[in-house]
């Protein structure tokens, strides 16, 4: 079970010790979600649901993730839909042992940044205080998910259709 919360990000904060992941992903269905995601080196098949769980205060999925071979990744990579999402992932530590992922994105998404922070139950999302360096709570906006950003063609175009509140301040 996958449960996490998504930022905006009001300050960049210091990447210089951050665990860096460059990722590229793309989707094969949308509903449910199948995604194949190259992570460094690391090739995998992730099939996600949100079928029958609440989504009140987290995103909440039921998420299997597989192995892929690099050759397997490449196939499937042709026959997505949409455009692949590329970003690179900066690990974060938080208080309470929590991780924050905050994803920059690339390519023709280049200036969207938004921050995750996966939580092991809903009641842990729910009293989690964010750092100051976090923005307003975007969990419950489709414009958000990576599904979402593959099939919009630019960051001008996300922003266009995300209206006038989103504003980078680095």
């Amino acid at each position: 079970m996958e449960i996490e919360r998504k930022y905006l990000v009001k300050t960049m904060p210091d990447l210089s010790r951050a665990q860096v992941k460059k990722i590229e992903q793309g989707y094969l269905c949308r509903e449910p979600v199948v995604r194949i995601r190259k992570s460094n080196e690391d090739y995998i098949l992730t099939y996600k649901s949100k079928a029958g769980l609440s989504q009140d205060i987290a995103i909440k999925n039921e998420e299997v993730e597989l192995p892929l071979t690099k050759d397997a990744y490449g196939h499937l990579r042709e026959k997505i839909d949409g455009a692949l999402v590329e970003k690179n992932r900066y690990i974060l530590p938080l208080s309470g042992g929590r991780k924050a992922e905050l994803d920059v994105f690339c390519g023709r998404l280049l200036g969207l940044v938004f921050v995750e922070v996966e939580f092991k139950s809903e009641a842990e999302a729910a009293d989690f205080v964010p750092p100051a360096w976090f923005g307003r709570d975007v969990s419950h906006n489709g414009m958000f998910t990576n599904v979402y950003l593959s099939e919009v063609e630019s960051f001008d175009e996300w922003k266009k259709c995300f209206g006038g509140d989103f504003k980078l301040s680095w």
